[in-house]
């Protein structure tokens, strides 16, 4: 009997000792975003291009073929920002250590200046496509994305006879804690 009580006792303390997101379904996670790349505005012909980076921070579920996350950005080129909210969905491809991933994502765009237009940009829609690899790290609870992304605002600030456009693509790297 003493035998059967320990097996018991044992197996529970094992398993309340184990790692949370060890063998799961699904994982909570959150994290940071870095990335540099082009900025291009497109303005009735003459599109003016600048060097850009970004900087997020995201909260989400990973699932076994799919990741749903919400996510906010700042972008940054040296004579405008824009913030941006974003809901994404990513698509994960089948495999054991690097996992590739593509995605989409829409949100809106909030809170811009222009020192270029000397103009505050208006809230617009805005989309993204990620396509990347995720590399995860045994035995720790962590993630990191690397991936090519491109955003696309249109209409973002209001000019007297013409709304252009802006496309932000650039190469981030994300670092996802699992809870």
């Amino acid at each position: 009997m003493k035998l059967k009580t320990s097996i018991i006792l044992c197996s529970m303390i094992a398993v309340a000792s184990t790692p949370a997101m060890a063998n799961t379904v699904w994982d909570l996670y959150a994290g940071v975003s870095i990335g540099a790349g082009g900025q291009t505005l497109f303005n009735d012909g003459h599109d003016k291009t600048e060097t850009a980076q970004s900087f997020g921070g995201m909260f989400g579920i990973d699932l076994p073929a799919f990741r749903i996350e919400a996510e906010y950005n700042y972008l940054n080129e040296s004579e405008s920002h824009v913030n941006l909210a974003m809901v994404n969905a990513y698509f994960k491809m089948p495999s054991t250590v690097v996992k590739p991933y593509m995605g989409l994502g829409v949100g809106v765009m909030f809170d811009g200046e222009s020192d270029r237009y000397d103009a505050h940009m208006d809230t617009s829609a805005a989309y993204q496509g990620m396509l990347g690899v995720t590399l995860g790290v045994p035995a720790l609870p962590f993630k990191f994305d690397i991936e090519a992304r491109g955003v696309y605002i249109p209409n973002v600030v209001k000019l007297e006879d013409n709304k252009p456009d802006l496309l932000q693509y650039e190469a981030r790297v994300k670092i996802r804690y699992l809870f």
